[in-house]
């Protein structure tokens, strides 16, 4: 019998200055895209960092109102490892995020500001492929981010935006949705792998609440199995998989 061929992940696109990553919670670009945002990172590429919530609600042994603030703290020394100066939060409640026209209208506010060629957000899906059930928070971010990346051009949706000084922004070209089950691009993770697990490791909080494991073992064995398994479907370097949506 004939081994079922693999497809082939192609090259993300690198005609780009500006990227935006929005995304739920702390930590979750960390969980697989750190490398490649540092690569773009080393550049010249500006990427900036927009979180839904705060992770208030992530850590069962610290209560909300001590969880915010201390896991803000670790994303912003996350985010400086792979080279981001800029993060911003929305605020959105920790668990209960509401897909619908508010988040739509912060995003595509964040999208506005910022004027990115290339938006990256987190799968959008029920499941992360199989069994495995995504969170609500997740799903309610993904599929926002890949609306609001068309709201944003449109004056007359949010008309408000362009009164507060925000003006139309129809300039993102591609969406790129990490942690997808059907990944379409990559990015060479090679360089970046080493900053992606100490980027993680700044989220030591939340690690140490979710694991036993000494943190560091953690993060780089993670990190690392999922860029050898991306990487079987890019020339077998080690990668980050994303799915790539054209506009």
């Amino acid at each position: 019998m004939t081994e079922p061929t693999i497809s082939q992940l192609q090259p993300m696109p690198d005609d780009w200055q500006r990227a935006l990553a929005v995304v739920a919670h702390p930590d979750d670009l960390e969980y697989g895209c750190a490398a490649a945002i540092a690569a773009w990172t080393d550049a010249g590429r500006e990427v900036s960092y927009v979180l839904a919530t705060r992770g208030e609600a992530g850590i069962d042994t610290v209560d909300p109102a001590r969880c915010g603030p201390l896991r803000e703290r670790e994303q912003r020394a996350s985010a400086a490892v792979v080279g981001v100066s800029e993060v911003a939060f929305l605020d959105h409640a920790d668990g209960v995020i509401e897909y619908g026209p508010a988040l739509r209208r912060d995003i595509a506010a964040a999208i506005r500001r910022h004027r990115p060629q290339l938006v990256v957000t987190l799968n959008h899906r029920d499941t992360w492929g199989g069994s495995a059930w995504n969170t609500p928070d997740h799903v309610a971010v993904g599929r926002a981010t890949l609306d609001a990346a068309g709201d944003a051009g449109n004056r007359w949706i949010f008309p408000e935006l362009t009164e507060q000084g925000l003006e139309p922004w129809d300039g993102v070209r591609w969406v790129a949705v990490a942690g997808s089950d059907a990944p379409t691009h990559a990015v060479d993770a090679t360089a970046g792998l080493e900053r992606a697990v100490r980027s993680l490791l700044e989220h030591r909080t939340y690690i140490e609440a979710l694991t036993d494991e000494d943190p560091e073992t953690y993060a780089r064995t993670l990190l690392t199995s999922f860029a050898e398994e991306a990487g079987k479907r890019f020339g077998n370097r080690p990668a980050v998989a994303f799915e790539l949506f054209p506009r």
